[in-house]
């Protein structure tokens, strides 16, 4: 960023390579972005909400309160049931200097630009689905898991705070210490099931004052 803080990560794990995209933080920067070369892709509101969440069968656009705006499947996709829904093309700004533009399963750019000058990063793949039966493994919960999930994080977060508070007594320190990375980790991972399973709105916005109350 034009701060000097680290906007784009491009790194490899193993067989897979990821992009992320960060804040415009110094410190203890938020992502707001993770592309993966298996096709799995999220990106995220301001307040971390999931906003886009795609994966080799298709994808689905978030409102800031986790209902379903829109959904769509890539046309090599085979669904196990439903009709298949085309992608009409998205582009959402992520910040004041990066967005992303999707218009195909393929072709998912992330464009940086910052001082008159611009860089894009295509992030998109071409995954090949012959059968259902090579579909990776969906982690589709029902609604009673999906709860279970959420007030598990939020009692780890009460227990979090509590110690906090044990630990700097005075509320103007402890209150501005944030949750350590794993609970964040797995408040977004709880987030992230409950956009992919088959649940109602009502529960996903249930879900989300759970986690994030």
């Amino acid at each position: 960023y034009p701060s000097g803080n680290l906007a784009i990560i491009v790194a490899r794990d193993k067989n897979r390579l990821i992009c992320i995209v960060q804040e415009d933080k110094p410190s203890h920067a938020g992502i707001q972005a993770v592309f993966q070369s298996n096709g799995r892709n999220t990106c995220y509101y301001p307040n971390r909400a999931v906003w886009i969440n795609m994966n080799i069968q298709g994808g689905q656009y978030l409102d800031q309160a986790g209902n379903r705006v829109r959904r769509w499947t890539w046309p090599n996709s085979i669904m196990s049931s439903g009709a298949q829904v085309p992608l009409s093309p998205i582009f959402i700004s992520l910040n004041l200097y990066v967005g992303v533009r999707i218009l195909s399963q393929d072709k998912i750019t992330v464009s940086f630009l910052a001082m008159g000058q611009q860089a894009k990063f295509n992030v998109g793949t071409k995954a090949q689905v012959s059968d259902v039966g090579r579909l990776p493994p969906s982690a589709h919960l029902s609604e009673d898991e999906l709860l279970l999930l959420a007030f598990r994080v939020r009692i780890l977060r009460l227990f979090d705070r509590l110690r906090g508070c044990l630990n700097f007594p005075s509320n103007e320190q402890w209150d501005k210490i944030k949750p350590p990375a794993y609970l964040i980790t797995q408040t977004l991972k709880v987030l992230q099931f409950c956009t992919i399973s088959d649940v109602s709105d009502e529960l996903r916005s249930s879900v989300r004052a759970i986690v994030n109350a």
